[in-house]
């Protein structure tokens, strides 16, 4: 984003009392520095912004979150931290990768697992890539987040851990770690069992004969050259741990990396709280103050456990892509993010519909409910302000109900065809963002729809009402509006010799019986989308089922 904003007055006003949760966070920072972050020489130093990741597996969306997130809060600061000249206080954003850790187990969804077997421990840059392209299974896991990254157009930095370790960049946060051992072994033992505590060190040495980093004791017998003595494999080493010939603990890790380069903001996971805790007091022993940051739940997959990398269970973030869209993946990111969510096929088609549903309405709403308005942001993240008030013709709920009634060899070029029956100027080329959402329903209906679907027949009620339904289609006209449809249709539904107790049964009915699903869309939209002539073929065939074999028919 560049170093202007176009602002106002009236913005800023709003920002400051925003209950928005970036706004929330970027007031720390506002706090944190009154009157702008500043260098020793006093002038101006941007607010460092950071997000971490672990590439012992393959990027998913808990990781890509991050990155959002945090770049929400950066551009919320810079709303707040705006002048009358458009320009406001500088910011950076870095995203660290942790491939200095040595790798613990294999994780379940990547090739080659033998060849990562027997690299066990080794730090990740010094793994062979299982997949045979990259230098290190670290360097193909970072390539695909920062393509990931890349193709969302993130303003951000990326940073290395092996970089800076044997580079020598961190050399001198390393020998400050080694003046100050023992009170940093004094904020970690008491955290620690009593087995734990026996062999327990904030530095782990590397192996010079296996690569292996090592959890072992070990004596700090120069911090000025980094010089440590420890045990490997019977024999008392002493060697530096600058260079890249030793890592630091986690927790410690973290610690120096907020001292080393100055990080003012970094949200985490709940599952690190403990670890902010323990980090932040050992950022203080280094003469560092931990940084701003928000502490958010964890996603769940659709049994309710937690996403892990190695296991690779929830959806990868190629997944989402396929199957939803990019704006959604942002907006279902956005919300709540102190509370768990589920993170599944099935929560995509809502975000879908919702992440329109707000941008329809930005456009409208006053400057307060803007900002409370998650499209507001989202559509600034990457320095982009238009786009307010756009709509879609056609909801995503209801092209999956489109492509689900044609079947899993439906088409785009189907697809397009039932959607002039409704939209006008039905074609990719005018409408890039329903391209992008038939795709993704195409994708949905043949993984996930098709091979399920199934429609019950219709109960002698039902029934009545549907040869009901058909009779008011056969004398509509071609054009009928879609709130015409609607109105005949609500109209049979209230009927009392059909004997629904609501509208709602008798909606539930027609879902279930010409569309297979328990839940579906405004009958009357999808009428008109889908076309009079055909809906009636629909509705044949369910009273065809209605006089056979009762139970289920397949499409």
């Amino acid at each position: 984003m560049p170093d202007t904003v176009v602002t106002s007055t009236a913005l800023i006003d709003a920002a400051l009392k925003s209950k928005a949760w970036p706004f929330e966070e970027a007031r720390k920072l506002v706090k944190r520095y009154p009157q702008g972050k500043t260098a020793k020489d006093g002038t101006p130093e941007p607010v460092l912004f950071e997000t971490g990741y672990g590439p012992s597996g393959l990027p998913h969306i808990g990781t890509f979150q991050e990155v959002l997130r945090t770049t929400l809060v950066r551009r919320a600061y810079e709303v707040l931290t705006a002048k009358e000249d458009g320009t406001h206080a500088p910011t950076r954003l870095v995203a660290f990768s942790d491939d200095m850790d040595g790798l613990r187990k294999v994780p379940d969804n990547v090739p080659n697992g033998d060849l990562l077997r027997a690299n066990l421990g080794k730090p990740l840059t010094r793994i062979p890539d299982p997949f045979g392209g990259s230098p290190s299974f670290a360097h193909h896991n970072n390539a695909m987040l920062r393509a990931f990254l890349d193709r969302f157009g993130f303003d951000y930095e990326f940073v290395s851990a092996s970089d800076r370790y044997n580079s020598g960049a961190f050399d001198g946060a390393l020998a400050n770690v080694l003046t100050h051992y023992q009170a940093i072994m004094d904020v970690m033992l008491p955290t620690l069992r009593e087995e734990r505590r026996r062999t327990y060190s904030p530095v782990l040495p590397v192996s010079p004969t296996s690569g292996v980093v090592l959890q072992v004791p070990i004596e700090v017998l120069d911090p000025a050259t980094g010089m440590i003595a420890f045990e490997d494999e019977g024999k008392r080493i002493e060697q530096s741990i600058f260079g890249g010939q030793a890592k630091l603990q986690w927790k410690v890790d973290w610690a120096m990396r907020w001292v080393a380069l100055g990080v003012d903001y970094e949200m985490c996971g709940k599952d690190l709280t403990d670890s902010v805790t323990q980090s932040a007091k050992i950022a203080s022993v280094l003469g560092g103050r931990r940084p701003e940051g928000l502490i958010y739940e964890l996603f769940l997959d659709e049994n309710g456990e937690k996403i892990s990398k190695s296991k690779g269970n929830g959806l990868t973030i190629d997944q989402w892509l396929e199957y939803g869209t990019e704006e959604s993946l942002g907006f279902y990111l956005f919300r709540e993010p102190k509370s768990a969510k589920q993170l599944h096929i099935g929560v995509i088609p809502k975000a879908v519909d919702e992440y329109w549903q707000f941008r329809g309405n930005l456009a409208g709403q006053d400057v307060d409910k803007q900002l409370g308005n998650p499209v507001w942001h989202l559509l600034r993240a990457n320095g982009q302000s238009d786009g307010a008030g756009d709509t879609l013709p056609v909801t995503f709920g209801l092209l999956l109900n489109l492509v689900g009634v044609l079947g899993a060899d439906a088409t785009e070029e189907q697809v397009w065809s039932y959607l002039a029956n409704y939209v006008a100027d039905a074609t990719p080329e005018a409408h890039p963002e329903l391209k992008a959402l038939v795709a993704a329903a195409l994708a949905t209906n043949r993984d996930y729809i098709a091979p399920t679907l199934r429609r019950r027949a219709p109960v002698a009620n039902e029934a009545a009402a549907l040869q009901a339904l058909d009779a008011e289609l056969a004398k509509a006209p071609a054009d009928a509006s879609a709130e015409a449809l609607q109105n005949a249709v609500y109209e049979i539904g209230k009927r009392e010799d059909f004997g629904f107790e609501n509208l709602r049964d008798w909606f539930k009915a027609l879902y279930e019986t010409l569309l297979g699903s328990s839940q579906g869309p405004r009958m009357g939209s999808f009428i008109a989308l889908y076309g009079i002539p055909e809906t009636r073929k629909l509705i044949a065939q369910a009273l065809e089922a209605n006089h056979g074999p009762q139970g289920t028919q397949d499409r």
